[in-house]
């Protein structure tokens, strides 16, 4: 992608004939220069997705007049839409709990450059990582769960994240679930990433109850949150194989490895507004 300014729009609504080219002649009869279009038609639901990125300068007014005049065209077709300015940072609050391998991962990729977000706060159930994300200047708070009184803990986090003006929220291994009430205040807001043997090894050390069942893959699952634990929505997908010779030790670090790049995948996708949901499932445009 050139290094220039877009905005891009996203688009959900029943499928009908002639949205793409309402669209278009919007876009066009404003001067508007399309340089990124992608469409899909569900068969199933009959609901159509699409992703436009338009170079920013190329049209005569800002994202809020955007708004205002493509309103209209909105409403004629029942559109659930959104538009946003590359030039806006996304606030992408992380969560962790005691493994850091993500968060590592995230503050790296940050910190290049390679995601071009704002991060106003990482929040832990541990203090362990306090002293690493302060030496990154980024402000840590630590918010313990009691297993009793767990809303307590988690409307602490609904406020840090509304003060921080959190765009998404990222689970990045943090190990409590998340009651309903926070999972319903924030819908495809929330990313998590767990290991892909789910439904099978629930539990504690999953890699070593593969490892006993021989098991030849090793993946990582990166999803939306929603009130049904681990049935999220999912955003990205990935697997590595491994072998008779790996042993408990080398599953974990397989599998480590392939959390990380999964969960920056799909955060990316998600950022780039790459990703609309449908139902219980996703359109990501890749």
């Amino acid at each position: 992608m050139p290094d220039i300014d877009f905005f891009t729009l996203t688009v959900s609504c029943p499928d009908q004939v002639g949205i793409v080219a309402r669209v278009s002649d919007f876009i066009a009869s404003n001067g508007g220069w399309i340089i990124e279009a992608s469409h899909y038609a569900d068969p199933d639901l009959r609901r159509f997705f699409m992703r436009h990125q338009i170079v920013a300068h190329s049209l005569p007014f800002d994202v809020h007049v955007f708004r205002e005049q493509f309103h209209e065209i909105a409403q004629e077709f029942e559109m659930d839409w959104q538009i946003s300015d590359s030039r806006i940072k996304k606030r992408v609050v992380i969560m962790v709990s005691n493994l850091g391998h993500c968060l590592y991962d995230l503050l790296g990729r940050w910190r290049t450059g390679e995601l071009n977000i704002d991060i106003p706060c990482v929040i832990s159930n541990h203090d362990i990582f306090r002293s690493f994300v302060e030496w990154h200047d980024i402000p840590f708070h630590h918010v313990p769960v009691d297993p009793k009184q767990k809303h307590i803990a988690f409307q602490k986090v609904a406020d840090l994240f509304d003060t921080a003006q959190g765009d998404v929220l990222v689970l990045a291994r943090y190990m409590q679930v998340l009651n309903p009430e926070m999972c319903e205040l924030y819908p495809g807001q929330i990313i998590n990433i767990h290991h892909s043997f789910l439904p099978g090894f629930v539990g504690a050390k999953p890699y070593h109850q593969a490892y006993d069942k021989g098991v030849k893959l090793v993946g990582a699952t990166c999803h939306y949150v929603t009130s049904e634990l681990d049935q999220g929505p999912i955003i990205e997908q990935d697997v590595i194989r491994i072998d008779h010779s790996n042993g408990p030790s080398e599953l974990v670090r397989s599998g480590r490895d392939v959390e990380k790049s999964v969960l920056a995948r799909g955060l990316r996708y998600h950022l780039e507004d790459r990703v609309v949901l449908n139902g219980s499932k996703t359109v990501v445009f890749r």
